[in-house]
């Protein structure tokens, strides 16, 4: 009679950690969002239904008033000029740093880690710093047109700011760098060989840039423009450096009514809008960025 060897049951894994203790990690970033973001933007959105009292001062209540100032033509002027200057220099960023990114991504590693440090560099500067070192060089004293006087292509030194102009250049600057490092994994992930195809088949490197490298890179432009628009639209110091007052953003204008006009209700009501706003926009992006189809996938 033979014996029957009966294999021993496997062991059961051990079940995952469950409770409390399980969830710390998830938690803590959604406890700090709650303290530092959802805690404040429910007093701001309560503060915005107060009613203002002469003297600076407000009351708690339940109106629509300072929502029913969104139609006066101040804040209409105002926030058609911060959506006209801000789509602009959104433009402009990704104009210039889709083709900037994609020479860079072709050059060896060590020129490339080179200029992503010196693009970081400028990141570690803030607004203030920019916003005055853009309006020293755009003076008439210590600006750029003491030097095109000096190469003779002027006559005189002018001074370039506070202007339009100044405060597009101001925003493009500060929002350059974003575009850069937002376009940099998409354009570095890109396979070389599409363009050496296109080339094949008898395009120019100009036209397969244009026929093949932007439309696989059109939802990470449409994401960087949304991103570089918000955040341009939420600079506070570059419009009031390089700008006039008629060159006041949304931002200006929630400070202005906060601090100088003692408008708390009419601030906050503004405040909520702009952050509504930029949500909307992050949603946006977030949707494109899921749209967005894997290299290689059906």
């Amino acid at each position: 009679m033979t014996a029957v060897a009966t294999a021993a049951p496997p062991a059961a894994a051990p079940s995952a950690p469950r409770g409390l203790i399980a969830r710390l990690p998830a938690l803590w970033p959604a406890a700090m969002l709650g303290v530092f973001f959802l805690i404040p933007f429910v007093i701001m959105v309560a503060f915005s239904f107060y009613h203002r009292v002469e003297g600076g001062l407000y009351e708690p209540a339940f109106e629509l008033d300072n929502y029913a100032r969104f139609w006066t033509p101040l804040f209409t002027r105002v926030l058609g000029f911060s959506l006209m200057i801000c789509g602009l220099a959104a433009v402009v960023c990704v104009t210039a740093a889709v083709p900037f990114t994609w020479f860079l991504s072709r050059t060896r590693r060590p020129a490339q880690v080179a200029w992503l440090v010196v693009i970081l560099s400028i990141l570690s500067l803030s607004e203030v710093i920019m916003g005055f070192a853009w309006s020293i060089l755009l003076s008439r004293s210590a600006g750029i047109s003491n030097l095109l006087v000096t190469l003779g292509i002027l006559s005189t030194p002018d001074a370039w700011t506070p202007s339009f102009g100044a405060l597009l250049m101001g925003l493009c600057f500060i929002g350059f760098p974003y575009s850069v490092l937002m376009l940099y994994p998409a354009v570095n992930r890109l396979d070389p060989e599409i363009t050496e195809a296109a080339r094949t088949l008898g395009a120019s490197p100009l036209r397969g840039f244009f026929t093949v490298v932007l439309p696989s890179l059109r939802q990470a432009i449409l994401a960087t423009a949304i991103l570089v628009f918000v955040f341009t639209l939420g600079c506070y110091v570059l419009p009031q450096v390089l700008g006039k007052p008629e060159h006041w953003t949304l931002s200006v204008l929630i400070t202005d009514q906060a601090i100088y006009q003692s408008n708390i209700p009419f601030a906050a009501a503004l405040a909520v809008f702009l952050v509504l706003v930029s949500l909307a926009l992050i949603g946006l992006t977030l949707l494109l960025g899921q749209g967005r189809k894997p290299a290689g996938g059906r």
